[in-house]
């Protein structure tokens, strides 16, 4: 079975920001360890295209609601392969392979009497598409995450009876490790102790959307469409549905990961509409935090939000990728600053790994024919960079393992300063002036040259484009840890694939793999120091 990871679908009113592009990022390192893993992967992201908002947002730009998606969808789709991401699939929810499997999904639903009409009244904010517990008697309730007043809806729907599970929902919620991290579980757990509520999954009046089948005149609420992108983009898009092939096409996901404002929809909502379809229930779901700047939320009306074109353009992907998985706990809030931001960069990648690196290899240049130096002592698995590197690689796989990117990291880094310290006490630019130290040295900067090569393997589910330059100045292939999934039903590929990945991956983390004598290519810095001078 494969490792089904997911991003949210994002919604198309706007163009990607940095929030949605912090989620991506970090599935792209997630799904990449588990490549190197030997783990089979699909990992999935897309669009979320229905609903209010986006007809409106059309309307007011004066385009079809569907050219205002293709769009917006488009944007995401480009930005994403400019930033590396290497997803899987991409789903779009105004896809005819994703209505009919809407569809069918909705007809077991019904058929097993979990659709009921009742009337709706209540507080609705478009920005959300959802129904806020704000008191009717209010005259003008606002949002609280967006800060606009909702609009008093009363109208017929079809609703889900949600309440119909509440026992099951309860215990999925309480089962250790389902919800992530604690303190999200915490608040899912009170919120279904309160007593869960049908809620409404059509709209009246509502052209852009899904018609509800044998139901005039309602369209599918957006997020009962929405959620099944996650099937829907398993599925042969050219083949009928068949809801019954979804545990062969890599169903139930191992993992969601979406921000903490979506979660009970999908720790609620989502697992109950599964339970009522006979489907299997996702394993996990991670709800991390936001991210402000400077310390302040981040919005239009303060003309702070950070552009990730800009990011990408001005600093580049492995210093946004660096900055936002190695300082900022993952599940947590985290606060951008471009003085951190800059400072880190520089001295973790730019100082502490690319000058390590560089002034190894000139001095193995220099003093050993261009090569890498004999082994000598350095063959010794009890020597201290060998043992510095497999402490560094055990503890990376136990972060990872947690989705703890920021201890991965740190773990990456402690083995550079480790080196960089080696090399500072040995000296040897010092030695090589003194008759009979030539083995000596070339042992010492083999081992530094060796625990290079180790910081560019574990480097790579973190900061690929950085890990294919550290290994290429060393003269070393990259590993496999892009898109490995067909795009047919057929997994043997993958499969293969996988099996490849795996092996390359427990080759790389031995010690003593850099052959003595191979030739190394001119040093020259992996990674440029950032001089951003203006607020980006």
């Amino acid at each position: 079975m494969p490792f089904t990871l997911t991003t949210p679908l994002y919604y198309v009113n706007d163009k990607p920001h940095l929030g949605s592009t912090y989620t991506t990022l970090a599935c792209d390192a997630i799904a990449r360890y588990q490549r190197l893993r030997g783990q089979p992967v699909v990992f999935i992201t897309g669009t979320d295209e229905h609903g209010l908002k986006i007809q409106r947002t059309a309307d007011a730009k004066a385009l079809a609601p569907l050219d205002f998606c293709d769009r917006n969808s488009e944007s995401f789709r480009d930005l994403w392969t400019r930033w590396g991401i290497s997803h899987d699939r991409f789903i779009r929810t105004t896809t005819p392979a994703h209505r009919a499997l809407v569809e069918r999904f909705f007809a077991r639903v019904e058929a097993k009497g979990d659709v009921v009409e009742k009337r709706q009244q209540g507080w609705y904010c478009v920005a959300c598409e959802e129904f806020k517990d704000d008191p009717a008697s209010a005259s003008s309730p606002s949002c609280p995450i967006h800060q606009r007043p909702l609009e008093w809806r009363d109208e017929p729907n079809l609703f889900f009876r949600l309440s119909h599970y509440q026992q099951p929902i309860e215990e999925l919620v309480r089962r250790e490790g389902f919800i992530a991290p604690a303190s999200r579980q915490r608040e899912v757990e009170n919120f279904v102790a309160g007593g869960l509520r049908d809620f409404s999954i059509s709209r009246v009046n509502l052209p852009w959307g899904i018609p509800v089948p044998g139901h005039p005149g309602h369209t599918f609420y957006v997020w009962f469409d929405a959620l099944l992108g996650y099937l829907s983009a398993l599925l042969d898009p050219e083949a009928p549905v068949d809801l019954d092939q979804l545990a062969s096409r890599g169903w139930p996901a191992q993992l969601h990961v979406i921000g903490k404002d979506i979660l009970r929809f999908h720790a609620v909502f989502w697992p109950a509409m599964l339970l009522s379809a006979d489907l299997p229930l996702p394993e996990r779901v991670f709800g991390h935090g936001f991210l402000t700047r400077e310390g302040q939320k981040m919005g239009k009306t303060l003309g702070n939000v950070l552009d990730p074109e800009v990011l990408l353009e001005r600093c580049g992907r492995d210093a946004v990728r660096w900055y936002l998985l190695r300082d900022i706990p993952f599940g947590e809030d985290g606060d951008f600053q471009q003085k951190r931001f800059c400072d880190l960069v520089n001295n973790d990648l730019a100082n502490t790994i690319g000058n390590l690196l560089n002034r190894s290899v000139s001095m193995a240049r220099k003093w050993f024919a261009g090569g890498v130096p004999p082994r000598g002592e350095a063959a010794s698995a009890d020597h201290p960079l060998a043992v510095a590197s497999l402490n560094a690689s055990a503890r990376v796989d136990q972060a990872m393992e947690a989705l703890d990117f920021r201890r991965a990291a740190e773990a990456v880094l402690g083995l550079a300063e480790t080196a960089n310290g080696y090399l500072n006490v040995q000296a040897p630019w010092t030695r090589m002036k003194q008759p009979g130290q030539d083995a000596s040295v070339g042992a010492d900067l083999y081992g530094v040259l060796e625990s290079c090569r180790w910081i560019g393997v574990l480097l790579t589910p973190l900061l690929p484009d950085l890990s294919s330059r550290v290994l290429a100045q060393l003269a070393c292939a990259p590993l496999p840890c892009d898109s490995l999934w067909p795009a047919t039903s057929e997994a043997a590929t993958a499969l293969a694939a996988a099996e490849t990945a795996r092996t390359a991956w427990e080759a790389a983390r031995r010690w003593g793999v850099l052959p003595s004598s191979a030739p190394l290519p001119e040093a020259s810095p992996v990674m440029q120091r950032l001089e951003v001078l203006d607020p980006l």
